[in-house]
């Protein structure tokens, strides 16, 4: 309920501000009504229920005829004749539109261990069932739903798994000729996903964009790694006619240093990202890799 009061018609009935808010209060109360079963109480009694009347105002002109003052001639300042008293917002520092057109804004905030996807299919779920209750004229819009782009993340990331599988088995069976040697690498890809997930779940990490970007990094680099074993492995075999026991351990006598250089220049770059929390949600339109941060809980609202 909101009061506007006028300055020059308090004035003129000799009023204060602060006068008008403390018969607000006083004639705005709960106040008890009696009580049920109060003592002293028959035989028997069990129950004393304190009532509680309707002595709160409710409507406009219940607060309009609000007593500010009774004058010695009998006549009486109302709260309507130094204000005007309507029912609004309580707070209009903000204001939201949707197409141009007033609405009525919610913002939802995950709790640090949410699941952003759930979340999101279960506010849908709610708000699509209360929907029947809605005046006529009103709809549900979402503006901003931060879930579309884990989603779309995640779809991308599928679409990088079929095609890192689908090239490295064509790259292989193409210049090693070889089946089983092109198998290998491919096997490749789901083992390293399996190592990439082992190792969010012991950090405590969470499903998000820089996570998924994590995995597609994973899988190339592993995959680099085992095309650089297999190749050299099948170069034994052939040139050398060793069995692929006797090979493949010849070959990561060879190559073990060259394979941990090549794993250390690739991921580099992505250490200091690690000493580094305030930067990651620009990098990644705060959806932040571990779920615990403390800046989880403004991350939906500072999407570029």
């Amino acid at each position: 309920m909101r009061v506007w009061l006028n300055p020059d018609k308090l004035n003129s009935f000799g009023l204060t501000a602060a006068e008008v808010t403390t018969a607000i209060e006083n004639q705005n109360r709960q106040v008890p009504v009696g009580q049920i079963g109060a003592t002293p109480s028959v035989k028997g009694q069990q129950l004393n229920v304190i009532m509680q009347g309707r002595t709160t105002l409710r409507t406009v002109p219940e607060f309009e005829n609000i007593l500010l003052r009774a004058n010695p001639d009998g006549s009486r300042v109302m709260l309507k004749d130094v204000a005007r008293v309507d029912l609004g917002a309580e707070n209009y520092g903000t204001k939201a539109r949707v197409n141009g057109h007033l609405s009525s804004a919610v913002a939802i905030k995950l709790s640090p261990s949410a699941n952003a996807l759930n979340t999101a299919e279960a506010v849908r779920k709610k708000v699509a069932e209360l929907s029947r209750f809605f005046p006529p004229g009103v709809r549900v819009d979402y503006p901003l739903d931060t879930s579309t782009f884990v989603r779309i993340s995640i779809e991308e990331v599928l679409i990088t798994l079929a095609e890192a599988i689908a090239l490295v088995f064509l790259v292989m069976y193409l210049f090693l000729q070889n089946f089983r040697a092109t198998l290998i690498p491919t096997i490749v890809v789901p083992v390293a996903l399996l190592g990439t997930f082992g190792g969010m779940l012991a950090f405590h990490f969470s499903i998000n964009v820089l996570t998924m970007f994590g995995m597609v990094l994973s899988i190339g680099i592993l995959i680099d790694d085992a095309i650089v074993v297999v190749e050299n492995v099948e170069r034994i075999m052939a040139e050398e006619g060793l069995s692929p026991i006797e090979a493949t351990r010849k070959a990561m006598d060879q190559i073990t240093g060259a394979l941990i250089g090549i794993t250390l220049v690739l991921t580099a770059v992505f250490i200091p990202m690690a000493f580094s929390a305030a930067p990651s949600g620009r990098f990644t339109g705060n959806f932040l890799c571990r779920s615990s941060h403390p800046c989880c809980s403004r991350y939906s609202w500072r999407c570029p």
